[in-house]
Formats: structure tokens, sequence, C-alpha cells
């Protein structure tokens, strides 16, 4: 088979497989679809990692794990998050068509900022040694973070007594912009290491729970 199969790919592989299921419940659940895009940005925060620890890697294969990364990245962080988002479209006609509009903006926008990212990390690590200190846009593995909270926080204040509020509608779309456009930017972010991760680790962690908590009421 083509491909480079060892176990510092399994891991990616695995976030794919959650993420697809996802796509596949957003229509129905979509809690259970966040809960799904959490799970896959775990599983991001320690892929590299691993990738890491493998010094024996291959030009090749360094190249085929940049490629599998961001290729994942895109269907977990850029379409699960815009299929959950059609699933929480305004029945009204216009608004649904506006919303759709909107998430194949935010795929769009994340594609160009993998694809951007890919080349500048190819041509980094050509000329440089160490890991990588500094992203340019806001990375698209975000989407792990913002959306579960996003979702929770209009729940709560749109309707303290069950799912769906009528709130999340509109403002999941609107964040869906607000992060897409972020991914594009500019914007010099610094990658977030030791402490920095712990933390993010304790947001998803929090989210993970009201995720269960909005499933259970």
């Amino acid at each position: 088979m083509i491909g480079f199969y060892n176990y510092t790919v399994i891991l990616t592989y695995v976030s794919l497989l959650i993420s697809t299921v996802g796509i596949f419940l957003a229509p129905t659940s979509p809690l259970a679809a966040l809960l799904c895009l959490l799970t896959s940005g775990v599983c991001d925060m320690f892929d590299g990692k691993i990738a890491r620890t493998r010094k024996q890697s291959t030009e090749a294969e360094k190249r085929f794990g940049i490629q599998i990364d961001s290729l994942c990245d895109v269907i977990c962080f850029g379409v699960l998050p815009a299929a959950i988002g059609v699933s929480l479209a305004p029945t009204h006609p216009a608004a649904k068509a506006a919303v759709w509009v909107v998430c194949a903006l935010f795929v769009l926008c994340g594609l160009i900022r993998l694809a951007y990212f890919n080349v500048t990390e190819e041509t980094r690590q050509a000329t440089e040694t160490g890991r990588r200190t500094h992203y340019m846009g806001v990375p698209i593995t975000t989407s792990a973070v913002v959306f579960p909270m996003v979702f929770a926080v209009a729940e709560f204040l749109g309707s303290p007594g069950g799912v769906l509020s009528p709130l999340t509608p509109w403002l999941y779309p609107a964040f869906l912009v607000i992060t897409g456009v972020a991914f594009i930017l500019p914007i010099r972010i610094k990658k977030p290491y030791g402490a920095r991760l712990v933390i993010m680790g304790g947001i998803g962690l929090l989210e993970f729970g009201l995720m269960v908590f909005l499933m259970a009421r």
C-alpha cells in the first residue's frame, strides 16, 4: 500500500475517524458532534509530540507527516465545525442559505490557512532546526476550543431549561465568520507550550463537561 505506516500517524488517523463520525452525527445530534470536535482537539494536542519521538524518520516521512496532519485538520477543524453550523442554521430559507455560505467560506479559509502553513513549515524546516515558535494567522485547531464554548454559552444564556436555544443559530455562525477571518489574517500568534498547553487542556476538559451536562438535561 502507498503511504507511510508507523506509530507517529496513528493518533492523527484516530482524530480524523472521530471527526468523520461527528460529521455524520451533526444533522441529528450537534452536541455529540461537538464532543467529537473536542476529542479531535485533544488528539491534535499530542500527535505532534508523538511524531517527534521518532528520531529516525526520513525526509519523506517528515513531509508526509506535515501533509497528512494538515489534510486531517481540514476535516476535523474545518468541515466538522461547518457541518455543525449547517445543522444549527435557522429555519428561514434566506437565513439558512446565508449560514450555508458562511460555512462554505469558513472551510475555504481553513484550507487556505493550512496550505500556507504547509508551505512555510517546509521552508522553515529546510533552513532552521528546532520547533516552530510562532504561527502566522490563528491556527485552525482553535475550532476545537472556540465552537464548543460558543455553543455552551449560547445555550446557557438563551435557554437555561433545554436545548436548543434560539440564540445558538445566530451566535454560532457569527463566530464562524470571526474565526474564519482570523485564520487568514496576518496575525503573529505565539505557539503554546508548557503552561499554555495545560491551560488549554483545562479549558477543553471544562467544555467537555459542559457538553455532557447539556446532553444530560
